[in-house]
This record gives structure tokens, C-alpha cells and sequence, in this order.
């Protein structure tokens, strides 16, 4: 089977997966040929690692019972777990079992978004991969490769990337997610919240939430807080259009209109100023620009803010005082799915102007300052120096962008503005599921001469790759190091617990093989992961077998609050906090925010929101049948007198028709008077049309197919998508 006309052609359906898992499994049970069966593990076998389910990087136990996984537990040393695990992490090994998982790489037979595939060899897939990047390196340049990646598993393939030549790498995280907010943070304080969220929720005496959905968006630590939170009877102010499950802790639920979370902003800080109830020593000593930023909300009452938000004045005005009472343990959560209404960079930094006058930024119960371990880099040669720097923010257009932008590098692949993108890597993130105006996607990819898709199951985007490449899951593998920052310092290990159960490969040799394909050998000098591992560790003075067994090392504590002795320090402009931005205003800015009224969706149609499921990360999980077997479908939230409207009931299926004439998968309604009438919601990630994924496809409906419209954020060029509205037709339709 060397000749790719030998090989057997495969179309990959529900029957094919099966053969094929069946034939790796028994080839795998009789061992090296000749030799017989493998002998089989007997007993119980212990692993530390982290998870993979979602970015939290939570610290893991993973049990082997006779040779098979039989459970995942929190890792009691690992300050981002605490010893528990979310259901997601508990439910990890459905993906070391999922039957739908990549299993060889595979080759394009026919036109891309067909799912018709060639099996080949890895090193049949790297030379295939490595002809096509050389041929576009001596026609375009380097920089006409990008990377698109989430997760710590990236690492490695960024850095062959960059050997490479291109510095075109970015991550839907920014511009689809959590950009807006670093930003306006950023351009308050001089400083993001970091990831995770440097928020003291456990010291919290006043907790606000817009629309973080907390017990819902599972990120496990912030969960457990919040838990604490409630449990020592904190303050919980919760503004959503919908009755979250946060909102059912809540002292005070404000049903707030979609779309007007800003106007809601400058009320509470219009009380704040008026009725003096803000930190004015803090605000004295660290603020600047502060009585321009006071003078421009004169005008923000809660009568204003009424008409917009349809929140009753003097609930806002008993809100605002809630905070202040408890200041500065008053922390308004700065959220991290943000990129709703095309405000929202400016939407954020009213969220942390609030905080500011609360006086809760390097303060116990407000946001405290991260610490970490140093562990020093591997010591790589230098990456060529690129002439034309990144594709995806030319001149500047976004100034205050300091990531890259995913969807500027797909503009560029569609433009060849400011110069051609002809080649993609994709990895561990499904773009058509993560991009909005999934045919914008398609139309880029359609202009691409190589896409390379690296995942564990046949997402999406697989399904339009020339290439794709099986990864094993974070059981089976070794990623980078993880030194994270955190409010304990400390370094992780995410080690492998059972061997792959057919040609998977990690990340790290995925990207040194590629690398010395390409002729790039020099920037991986190490011979295996190992002993990478042991180079940074023992540069930084750290003990490598004690990590092995662990899986985690603890540094010393440090002081993470002002009044412990961190030196205040805020690396903006003025050198302070900033109530008025001069940078925004230099810029052609509003230099404190204001409010826009949104704009209405057509008669008949109801703005579409979205979130998260607790079991469920993202597109990425509905496969494994631990977690599908939790929540194998999604549901349309309806309010009852929309319902009624349209003649819905409860449990019925629908199909939701989107302003541009999309049509989605069927749907089942949910009626509930526990959202606002002019909008509905459903959870993200379902509607799967991939048909390699046997297990998953066509169960629920997908919001990302239906969000065909986005507007871009000016400061920083997120993509707002709650700017969508859908109607419903019927499921036979």
C-alpha cells in the first residue's frame, strides 16, 4: 500500500468508521506481528494531568483499570480544580472512546466539503503538506501561510509556523470572544484580566453579572467561587434577557433589553457620582480625568436609562447602592463571550470604569493581581524576520487590536489584501462553527491552495480540508508546559494515561515531523518531548520526576492585593487609571463611553441570543457519548406570549428562519416566561452537518448557521453576532 493508487478509498460513513475502528483495535490486541497478543494491564494505575475539554486546563487524576480508562477525577494539588471537575472534565474520557474520532491522516479524493478521503501515511500526508507550503513560500512568500488555533496544544504548531517564516497566527478566542473586553480593560487600567480571570469571586461581598451565565459557561474554578459566593450570602445582581441559572441565585434579577447592558452601565455610575457614594480616595489617588468622565454622565439618570433598558428607576438606583455598600468587595464580572452589539470594547470599559469607582481593582473581593512561576523558554534559534509583518489588521485599521484577528486573516484570503493568504493550518478549533457568516468561510477556504486541518473528530471544517491529521486526545499525549497565572503560582503537566487506540499523534510530534519536512529541523534540536521538558525545568530549577508524579508543582505564595504590598501600578498613559482615554480620543474615540441605541430586527423576527451548556465545550464534544448522553440536543427558549404568537408549543419541533433567509436544522421549543419577548435563545454548538460525525449529526440546530450577519468592532475589530433575528418555520419545511 505505497502507491496511492493501491490504497483503499474511503467515504467516510457511520459503517466505515466502525471497520476501520474494529481492524485498528484487533491489529492492536495481537501485538507486534508474530509475537502474539500484547500482554493485558491488570490492576489500577494512577495518572495526573490536566483536561482538554475546555481552555481551563484543570488539574486531573485519570484512572486505569486492567489496562482500560475508567475515570477522571479533580487533582486535589491544582488550584484551578480544587480537586473537582466540572461534568465536562468528568465526562473526558468519552473522548479517548468516541467511536466518530479521527483515527489516520487522510487525503482530499474529490472536491473539498465532499468528506471523500484517501487514507495515507504520515509521511505520505507531511510530503503532501510540504510540497504545497514550499510551492506557496516561493510564489507568495511565507506570510502566505496562517494559522488559526486554540488551546495550549497550539504551541508547537505556532512555532513551526513561525520558523517557517509567517507570524500570521491568531485565535478565535480574541475577536469572537473575550478581545472586547481586554481591550477596554486594557485601555482603562493598562492591564486585561487575564485567562483565566483574575476575579476574587470567593471574597466577593457583591457580585454583578451582565449576562455571564456562570453554572452554565463551567469554568470550573469561577464556578466553585461562586458557589462560596452565595453560600456566604453575598450580594448577586444579575442583568440578562434571560433567567439564567445565575440569575436564580440572585438577590436581584434585572431583565435587562437586549442590546442596552450600556445604557444600564452609566446609570449605575451616574448614581454612583451623584449620591457620592463611590471610592472617592481611590478614585482620588489612582484616577485621572476623573470630573471630564463625572460631567459627561450628567445626563445618564435611571429615568434615562428606563426608556432604554425597561429597568424601573429605582431598582437601578438600589442596585447602585448595593455595590457601594459593600465596595471595594464589589466586583461587576467582566464576562468573557462579550462580542455582542459592535459596542462592546466600550461596553467593557463602562464595566471596568464601574469598577473603578468601586474601587475594586487590586482589591480584595475585586480583581486581584495574578502571580506565576518563571519557567524559562527552550532556547531556539531566531524566526526569520517577515517584510510584511501580519495580514490581518493592515494600516492599523483596528488600533487597538493587540492580537491578531481571525477574520482579518480570512478578509485577506478573500481579498489578497494587503497580500495574498493561499495556505491555512487549522487547529483544535472548528471555524465554520466559530466564525460568523459561515459562506464567508467557505468562499476563503474555496481561494486557499492548502488547508491542513488538525484535529480528534471530523469537525466542520475537517470536511473541507485537503489534508487532515488525526490528533490523539489529552489523555494520550503530552502538551507544553502550563505555568500559568493564577492567584497560587504553579506549573502543569498534561502527560499521556493510555496509548492512542489507532494512528493518532500528539501536537508536539505533529509539528516537529512537519518541520523537518520542510527543512526546519534546527528549531526542534530536542529528541522527544521529554526532553524539552527537562531542559526549561531544570533552567528554572524545578524537579521534573516530582512534576511526573504530581502533575503539578506549587510555587510560594505571593501577595496578589494592594493592601499585602503589590505596588499599585496602572501601565497606561497617564500612569493612572483612566477615566477619560486620551489614547480613544486621539484616536477619533469617544474618550469615556456612549451609549447607541440598537437597532431593531424586521417585524415578526426575534433577536437570537446564545450561550453554553454545562456539559458541552463549544462545537466540540457532542460526539463523545458521555456528554451526549447528558444533553444530545439543544432547545429554542420562546417567551409565552411569542408562542402564543405564533401558535408554538412546548416540545414541538421548529426550524428557525434568520433575517437573510437561512433555514436551520429542526429545533425543539422551550416555552418559557424566563426571557424577554423580543428575543429567544438557544445553546451553542449543536446542528452538526458534518456527516462523519455518525453520532452527532443533524441533532439540534446550529446558531452559527444562522448568524450571517456581524458587525465589527471599530476599536478593535471583534465580531459582534447578537446582531441576528429569527422567525420560525415549520420542521418539515
Amino acid at each position: 500500500m505505497n502507491a496511492l493508487s493501491r490504497r483503499k478509498f474511503l467515504k467516510i460513513t457511520g459503517a466505515a468508521a466502525g471497520t476501520a475502528a474494529a481492524g485498528c483495535a484487533a491489529l492492536r490486541a495481537a501485538g507486534a506481528a508474530g509475537t502474539g497478543p500484547a500482554p493485558v494491564e491488570k490492576g489500577i494505575r494512577q495518572v495526573p494531568t490536566f483536561c482538554d475539554i475546555c481552555f481551563w486546563k484543570c488539574g486531573v487524576i485519570a484512572t486505569v483499570r486492567d489496562g482500560a480508562l475508567w475515570k477522571v477525577e479533580g487533582n486535589p494539588l491544582d488550584p484551578l480544580s480544587g480537586g473537582r471537575l466540572c461534568p465536562r472534565g468528568t465526562g473526558g474520557i468519552g473522548a479517548h472512546s468516541d467511536p466518530d474520532r479521527l483515527k489516520s491522516p487522510l487525503l482530499r479524493k474529490r472536491n473539498r466539503g465532499e468528506e471523500q478521503w484517501v487514507e495515507v501515511t504520515w509521511d505520505e500526508a507531511f510530503e503532501f503538506i510540504a510540497q504545497k507550503m514550499q510551492e506557496i513560500k516561493g510564489r507568495y512568500g511565507p506570510e502566505a501561510v496562517a494559522l488559526f488555533s486554540h488551546g495550549i496544544g497550539g504551541n508547537f504548531l505556532k512555532h513551526m509556523i513561525k520558523a517557517y517564516g509567517s507570524q500570521n497566527i491568531a485565535a478565535p478566542s480574541f475577536a469572537q470572544c473575550r478581545g472586547p473586553r481586554d481591550v477596554g480593560f486594557r485601555l482603562t487600567f493598562g492591564e486585561d484580566v487575564s485567562s483565566p480571570e483574575r476575579t476574587d469571586i470567593r471574597n466577593a461581598r457583591c457580585l454583578v453579572l451582565l449576562g455571564s451565565h456562570l453554572g452554565e459557561n463551567m469554568h470550573n474554578s469561577q464556578v466553585q467561587e461562586f458557589a462560596d459566593a452565595v453560600g456566604n450570602g453575598a450580594t448577586i445582581i444579575v442583568a440578562d434577557p434571560r433567567f439564567s441559572i445565575a440569575a436564580g441565585k440572585a438577590t436581584y434579577y434585572l431583565p435587562v433589553k437586549p442590546g442596552t447592558d450600556l445604557a444600564l452601565l452609566l446609570s449605575w455610575m451616574h448614581v454612583l457620582i451623584t449620591e457620592s457614594l463611590y471610592d472617592r480616595q481611590y478614585v482620588g489617588q489612582y484616577g485621572f480625568g476623573f470630573e471630564q468622565f463625572a460631567a459627561s454622565l450628567a445626563s445618564n439618570t435611571p429615568e434615562w436609562a428606563y426608556t432604554e433598558t425597561g429597568i424601573e428607576p429605582e431598582l437601578i438606583r438600589r442596585t447602585a447602592r448595593e455595590m457601594a455598600a459593600h465596595k471595594p468587595a464589589t466586583l461587576v464580572h467582566p464576562g468573557r463571550h462579550v462580542t455582542w452589539y459592535g459596542d462592546d470594547a466600550q461596553r467593557s470599559r463602562a464595566i471596568a470604569l464601574l469598577n473603578a469607582l468601586l474601587g475594586s481593582w487590586g482589591r480584595k473581593g475585586g480583581f486581584y493581581t495574578p502571580v506565576s512561576m518563571d519557567l524559562p523558554p527552550y532556547p531556539y534559534p531566531e524566526y526569520p524576520v517577515s517584510q510584511r509583518g501580519k495580514a490581518d489588521n493592515p494600516n492599523h485599521k483596528y488600533p487597538f487590536a493587540h492580537e491578531s484577528i481571525t477574520t482579518g486573516i480570512r478578509h485577506a484570503t478573500l481579498t489578497s489584501e494587503p497580500y495574498p493568504v493561499k495556505g491555512w493550518w487549522v487547529y483544535a478549533t472548528n471555524l465554520l462553527h466559530a466564525l460568523p457568516n459561515e459562506q464567508e468561510t467557505i468562499a476563503a477556504i474555496q481561494n486557499l491552495d492548502l488547508l491542513v486541518v488538525v484535529d480528534v473528530i471530523p469537525s466542520e471544517i475537517a470536511g473541507w480540508a485537503d489534508v487532515v491529521l488525526p490528533e490523539s486526545v489529552y489523555l494520550e499525549r503530552h502538551d507544553d508546559l502550563n505555568a500559568e497565572w493564577f492567584r497560587e503560582p504553579f506549573i502543569a503537566l498534561r502527560q499521556p494515561v493510555v496509548e492512542p487506540p489507532h494512528e493518532q499523534k500528539p501536537n508536539w510530534w505533529i509539528a516537529k515531523r512537519m518541520a523537518e519536512h520542510l527543512g526546519l529541523g534546527a528549531y526542534f534540536p530536542w529528541t522527544d518531548i521529554e526532553e524539552y521538558f527537562r531542559y526549561r525545568l531544570a533552567a528554572g530549577g524545578y524537579d521534573y520526576g516530582k512534576l511526573k508524579k504530581d502533575g503539578i508543582l506549587l510555587g510560594p505564595a505571593q501577595p496578589i492585593y494592594f493592601d499585602e504590598g503589590v505596588e499599585p501600578e496602572f501601565p497606561t498613559p497617564s500612569g493612572k487609571i483612566e477615566f477619560v482615554s486620551l489614547q480613544l480620543q486621539e484616536a477619533g474615540f469617544d474618550p469615556v463611553p456612549v451609549y447607541h441605541r440598537p437597532s431593531p430586527g424586521p417585524p415578526g423576527y426575534y433577536r437570537l441570543l446564545y450561550g453554553r451548556a454545562p456539559v458541552h465545550s463549544f462545537s466540540r464534544t457532542h460526539s463523545n457519548r458521555i456528554l451526549s448522553d447528558m444533553m444530545s440536543e439543544n432547545e429554542i427558549w420562546v417567551h409565552t406570549r411569542t408562542a402564543s404568537r405564533h401558535e408554538l408549543t412546548n416540545g414541538q419541533y421548529v426550524r428557525l428562519k434568520n433575517q437573510d433567509g437561512v433555514v436551520s436544522n429542526r429545533i425543539r421549543v422551550k416555552v418559557t416566561e424566563r426571557i424577554r419577548p423580543e428575543c429567544v435563545y438557544m445553546v451553542h454548538g449543536f446542528g452538526h452537518n458534518s456527516r462523519m460525525l455518525t453520532h452527532a449529526f443533524g441533532k439540534g440546530a446550529s446558531d452559527a448557521q444562522l448568524i450571517t450577519r456581524y458587525t465589527t468592532d471599530p476599536l478593535m475589530g471583534g465580531t459582534a453576532m447578537n446582531v441576528n433575528f429569527v422567525t420560525f418555520a415549520p420542521a418539515e419545511a
